[in-house]
């Protein structure tokens, strides 16, 4: 079965509600709403088409990484596999859309961040922490390592 990869932008509408499942594996639950602008010829100004609200699922690293800097009202950028998770409430067959999280970020068209890697991300990577202002690979006076 193949996955349907989707990329939505929009805003956290609410707190990240992160648990430690059996195993120590971190899980993040939270939505993100994703509202559509027009521009309305005749008023001449946007008006808000409806909203589209998406539950997320973060797990592990990606997990801890959202639930430390990510909070309600954020503007996000997330990716992942948009899948549909079917469950028993009440006796009842239920079924829901959820976003499983391959990456998310802030919105940098709205707002500026700072990147601080995270130390299990540099055991992963084997990547050292590069100094603030420096490009990767580049040494004194702009030249290429």
């Amino acid at each position: 079965m193949s996955a349907t990869t989707i990329t939505i932008v929009g805003n956290i509408v609410d707190r990240p509600e992160m648990r430690r499942l059996d195993g120590d594996v971190d899980v993040v639950n939270f939505r993100v709403a994703s509202t559509a602008r027009r521009f309305d010829r005749t008023s001449g100004q946007w008006v808000d088409a409806s909203s589209l609200f998406v539950r997320v699922v973060c797990w592990r690293a990606l997990a801890s990484n959202v639930a430390t800097s990510m909070q309600k009202g954020d503007p996000v950028i997330v990716t992942g596999r948009l899948q549909t998770r079917r469950f028993v409430q009440n006796d009842q067959p239920q079924s829901r859309e959820e976003l499983e999280a391959t990456a998310v970020g802030p919105d940098l068209a709205r707002g500026t961040a700072q990147f601080v890697r995270s130390r299990s991300a540099e055991a992963i990577h084997g990547a050292a922490p590069v100094e603030a202002g420096a490009a990767p690979g580049v040494g004194e006076a702009g030249v290429a390592a």
